[in-house]
């Protein structure tokens, strides 16, 4: 019993969340919220900073008390009706933001409490951003994008729920968005999921000869000549590195050099390319990676090196994860119809759009497969695998050490 009304407890706080956040969605589609919360837009400066004080009490005044009394409000309402005390902590819980947000609309209150008011309003602390959004909090990196990132989105206020429903934890609009492997049954199909989502999509491929369906950017790469590509990553919201290689059954030193070289090294260089790019606290909210490791990081795939390879390449990246400056998703797929698999049972148009479709919803891990042992063992063997990366390595130099070591090492070349 005694955990059931914990479960209610607890339901009432995402309750309340839920309630804020469908406040907040109104406020961009609801033409009599619209103006009000136009004002919370216009108080801030790229940096978080405020436009002016007078400026941002406005906003508090007039978008986040009806935006705390709508939630303490609805909250207090079901936890009257349904006669359960245990509710009554999502009341409590959005009066205590009404407090705050009142607070923080009196320049004058403000000034007594020596700034103290505005420590209450962490998603819009001014400052750099540090880390890349979380996926589940609402932390300020998640939140800035709401602000200056483009097309309707981000609109959760402390948890992530509402976003993942609704599909608006990732806003594609505008966005320039490589994919490599262009030529390829998915990535082609990518380059069209993408165009219609209002992405504007650069194809990097290495081959001459294939005809383009969508509208994109056509550019040639050569494999081991990845740094060429180092001044085009400073221009790209998210990279999608998706070429392979399947040799299938073949076992020479030059397949085991070849495969490794393309579905791993290769894969690890553009990868590295596009993470050195990440410098502004822009591009650590905007800036993705997607890589497509394959559900052979965790089931055979009848060709020994495409596993082999895949593999490396998967735990590389679940090393890397550790200490990325920005979003890296894994794409763990199953067989789809492709020159590399020509029996592959999935179609790749269909792929492209869980691909996409699980990206908006915030998956880091998005698995797409008709294999169903794959949802369960690939998140077992992730985190065992993250997991043991934590306790076993670690970053033993800060970046600015290493940064300098290698001007000097430059300069003594």
């Amino acid at each position: 019993m005694i955990y059931d009304n914990l479960l209610l407890a607890f339901g009432s706080i995402v309750l309340a969340e839920v309630i804020r956040d469908f406040y907040h969605l109104a406020g961009h589609y609801w033409e009599p919220l619209q103006n009000w919360h136009t004002l919370h837009h216009k108080a801030y400066r790229p940096d978080l900073s405020m436009v002016s004080l007078e400026a941002y009490c406005k906003a508090q005044l007039y978008n986040d008390v009806p935006e705390a009394t709508c939630m303490t409000v609805l909250t207090g309402l079901v936890a009257l009706l349904s006669h359960n005390n245990y509710l009554w902590l999502g009341c409590l819980y959005s009066f205590s933001f009404l407090v705050t947000a009142g607070a923080r609309s009196s320049a004058r209150a403000i000034a007594l409490s020596q700034g103290w008011w505005l420590k209450t309003d962490y998603t819009h602390e001014p400052g750099e951003l540090l880390v890349p959004p979380s996926q589940w909090k609402v932390n300020r990196t998640y939140h800035w994008r709401h602000h200056f990132d483009r097309g309707n989105a981000y609109f959760c206020g402390s948890l992530t729920l509402v976003d993942k429903v609704l599909g608006t934890s990732l806003s594609l609009q505008g966005k320039v968005v490589a994919v490599t492997g262009a030529s390829g049954a998915l990535g082609q199909a990518l380059i069209k999921e993408l165009g219609a989502k209002g992405a504007r999509v650069v194809a990097l491929t290495t081959s001459n000869n294939w005809q383009l369906d969508s509208p994109a950017e056509v550019v040639q790469w050569n494999l081991g000549a990845e740094a060429e590509l180092s001044a085009r990553m400073k221009k790209i919201d998210i990279l999608i590195i998706n070429h392979g290689i399947n040799d299938r059954g073949d076992r020479s030193p030059e397949a085991i050099q070849t495969a490794f070289e393309v579905n791993t090294f290769s894969a690890w260089r553009l990868m590295e390319l596009f993470l050195n790019s990440v410098q502004s606290s822009s591009d650590r909210a905007l800036k993705e990676i997607w890589l497509n490791t394959s559900e052979a990081e965790v089931n055979p795939a009848f060709s020994p090196l495409y596993e082999l390879s895949k593999r490396t390449l998967g735990d590389l990246i679940t090393l890397r994860r550790l200490d990325a400056p920005c979003v890296i998703r894994k794409l763990i797929l199953g067989p789809f119809k492709s020159q590399l698999n020509p029996i592959g049972i999935m179609s790749p148009n269909w792929v492209a759009w869980a691909i996409v479709a699980l990206a908006q919803r915030d998956f880091r891990d998005i698995i797409v497969t008709i294999n169903p042992l794959t949802y369960l063992a690939f998140p077992i063997k992730e985190w065992g695998r993250s997991l043991y990366f934590r306790l076993f390595s670690g970053s033993t130099k800060k970046p600015e050490i290493v940064n300098e070591q290698l001007k000097s090492q430059q300069i003594s070349r």
